[in-house]
């Protein structure tokens, strides 16, 4: 039984040792401290309850109705409420001190941590690549069960973007490579997120968002004209701009057929539209765009942009939005793309930056909440690669970023430290390790 339901609702819980195939579990942490697709399912293999025993969580919630099977060990079943934290879940700043921890400087501390969120990040990023790349696999031959499981990760990010302030958006390394088909999809959702609390939508709002956002693309999947795909939309045929168009006829007749809700079809639909009337397939202007869908086209647009098929047409994150706003500013929600500068900065992640002090340095990360202020990585020649400088430029106060730089006008020596990504991914990390999701 799920939390926050009618004040006679009771919980249950089984304690590790006792787990078992059937057992309908809860496991009360963020999607992305476990390896598991999301936070509620029916125990169904000895490999997953050999995996939730290694969480090293001394209990789990479970729901009785939707097990089979009652397990061994079972605790008090306790009335909703506010539940006392288990051992891993007890804030630090209600224990004591770690006097190691206590003597480190403040900068060392925060790079350490920094440093934990990269890898926290990372391990993320290569799980949700590998849900949707199952979940697309798996849609049509089992649409039900996986669209529950997509719905079950849009309310992860929903969650931490709509309730975590101190989210903080990533760009991935290569090490974090996959099929870049999956990376899209992933990396459109992952900037449609960042936009929802500045858009101020509801939770049910940032759901269908981010699902339309996922599935935004799924007419690509029997697309004959795969070749066109390599070829940027202005510079398309009239003839091929219309072969291409049939991906979103496609893409509504699956939607129709999985039974997928008005909101999420019209963002199918509507993704390459655009506000001066110039997209297609039907040439609707901003009044005619839903709202949802106003946001998934530029997000589209923007990545299309960084991510080309052709990687020589790439342009850098800097480049990118400042295209967008100079030159097709008229193209897209006003509203909508005044709040992605804002949470992108002018500088995204992803950006190569020459800093005030003429250092060299990638950006790395950005805080929405102080985007123009952002890690980045510093080139330094006296330092091995594996131990460079991340420079937290809020806490510089002496150092601002001056100008962005093309990575192709880079020295070798330069290019080869900082490693520039060809593909730019976005991955967020929700802050401390102990916030819950969603149930």
């Amino acid at each position: 039984m799920l939390p926050g339901g009618n004040t006679g609702q009771i919980d249950h819980y089984a304690l590790a040792d006792h787990l078992h195939i059937g057992l309908y579990i809860y496991i009360d942490l963020p999607w992305f401290r476990h390896p598991f697709t999301l936070n509620s399912f029916r125990i169904s293999t000895d490999e997953q309850i050999r995996e939730l025993r290694a969480l090293d969580m001394p209990r789990f919630r479970y729901d009785p109705e939707r097990s089979e099977g009652a397990p061994g060990g079972v605790l008090p079943a306790l009335p909703v409420g506010p539940a006392a934290p288990v051992a891993e879940n007890v804030s630090a700043s209600n224990s004591d001190p770690d006097p190691a921890v206590a003597g480190i400087d403040p900068h060392v501390r925060q790079l350490r941590e920094y440093r934990q969120a990269v890898a926290r990040t990372e391990k993320s990023f290569v799980k949700a690549v590998g849900v949707v790349r199952r979940l697309n696999e798996n849609l049509l031959a089992q649409p039900r069960k996986t669209l529950d499981e997509m719905g079950g990760l849009v309310d992860q990010m929903v969650t931490v973007f709509l309730d975590r302030p101190e989210v903080t958006l990533q760009v991935m390394g290569e090490n974090c490579g996959g099929d870049e088909v999956y990376h899209h999809s992933l990396n459109v959702s992952i900037l449609c997120m960042m936009l929802v609390k500045g858009l101020k939508l509801t939770g049910e709002q940032a759901g269908m968002l981010g699902t339309g956002a996922l599935l935004h693309d799924i007419g690509l999947i029997e697309f004959p004209g795969r070749v066109l795909l390599r070829k940027r939309p202005d510079d398309q045929a009239q003839s091929e701009r219309e072969l291409r168009a049939r991906h979103i006829e496609y893409a509504v007749m699956s939607g129709k057929q999985l039974g997928l809700a008005p909101e999420v079809l019209f963002i199918i639909e509507q993704h390459h539209e655009l506000a001066d009337g110039t997209g297609y397939p039907r040439g609707l202007r901003l009044e005619q765009i839903a709202p949802l869908a106003r946001v998934v086209s530029l997000a589209n647009f923007y990545d299309n942009l960084c991510n080309p098929a052709d990687f020589a047409q790439a342009m850098t994150p800097h480049e990118a939005l400042s295209f967008i706003f100079a030159r097709r500013k008229s193209q897209f929600d006003a509203q909508v793309l005044q709040h992605m500068i804002r949470s992108l900065g002018v500088y995204p992640p992803g950006s190569i930056v020459k800093l005030s002090n003429g250092a060299i340095a990638m950006v790395i990360s950005v805080n929405p909440q102080k985007s123009l202020r952002p890690w980045v990585l510093l080139y330094d020649a006296a330092v091995p690669k594996e131990q460079a400088a991340m420079l937290n430029l809020e806490m510089m106060i002496d150092v601002s970023i001056s100008k962005a730089i093309r990575p192709a006008l880079l020295p070798a020596p330069v290019y080869a430290y900082l490693s520039p990504t060809k593909r730019i991914t976005y991955f967020f990390d929700g802050g401390s390790p102990n916030a819950g999701g969603r149930k």
